[in-house]
């Protein structure tokens, strides 16, 4: 049995279902912050929204990717399962950062936006 292409397969499958599910959460659940951001213009709102996916997806695939090859001679099944939990921990880390920063900048555009509102809609003197 090939342990290392075992170990290789199931990386790719578990860690592009992590990724997908987490940016197809972020994409839906995002869409509300973006609204607020861009005075609901729809047409900039899906826009923005579907090129903040294409990013999230390229940055999270090119690194699964990249963090696929692996130089230890994997022999058992139990040195298997160490490597993938190494390297799909890692990846589940760097969705949850991801996750973080994302909402960190909708946050902060948010409050700039509402900033921006109630300073137009305040009567100058």
């Amino acid at each position: 049995m090939n342990y290392l292409l075992i170990t290789y397969c199931t990386y790719i499958v578990v860690t592009l279902i992590l990724t997908l599910w987490v940016g197809r959460t972020l994409f839906v659940n995002g869409k509300v912050f973006l609204s607020e951001i861009f005075n609901n213009q729809e047409l900039i709102v899906n826009s923005v929204n579907k090129l903040l996916l294409i990013g999230f997806y390229l940055i999270n695939f090119g690194y699964v990717l990249f963090n696929l090859r692996e130089r230890a001679r994997l022999t058992t099944a139990v040195e298997s399962v160490e490597i993938l939990s190494q390297k799909i921990g890692f990846i589940v880390i760097i969705l949850g950062v991801m996750h973080f920063i994302n909402l960190f900048a909708l946050f902060t555009l948010r409050k700039r936006a509402k900033r921006k509102t109630l300073t137009e809609s305040t009567p100058t003197a």
